[in-house]
């Protein structure tokens, strides 16, 4: 399984940006698919999570009413659209996809990363 993310940039305070994810090999419409994110010097973190059919969703409260998950299984792509945004989500972000169907917020249930797509939020 591949996984390319892309949709990332540069954006002000209050903005809106849409991050795709591209996914090539595997059976993508078994997999639960996550966005995690990671600021200099910071852990990565959980931000959203669909599950392989679409149904469930699963959200970070700190961007729960800003962001959406998406997917289209028929185009292999899962989408993020993000909200509102701060200064505070500025990140790489990770498309990952997991073997569980739950949308699951702990990234060690992740066995698939993309290289990630930087978030740049200015105020």
């Amino acid at each position: 399984v591949q996984l390319v993310e892309s949709g990332g940039g540069v954006v002000q305070a209050g903005g809106s940006l849409r991050l795709s994810c591209a996914c090539s090999g595997g059976t993508f419409s078994a997999y639960a698919m996550g966005w995690l994110r990671q600021a200099p010097g910071q852990e990565r973190e959980f931000v959203a999570a669909i599950s392989w059919g679409g149904g469930r969703t699963n959200y970070a409260n700190s961007v729960k009413g800003r962001f959406s998950i998406s997917r289209d299984n028929a185009k292999r792509l899962v989408y993020l659209q993000m909200n509102n945004l701060t200064p505070e989500d500025t990140a790489v972000y990770h498309c990952a996809a997991s073997g569980r169907r739950d949308p699951s917020s702990w990234s060690y249930d992740y066995d698939q990363w993309g290289q990630g797509t930087q978030v740049t939020v200015s105020s």
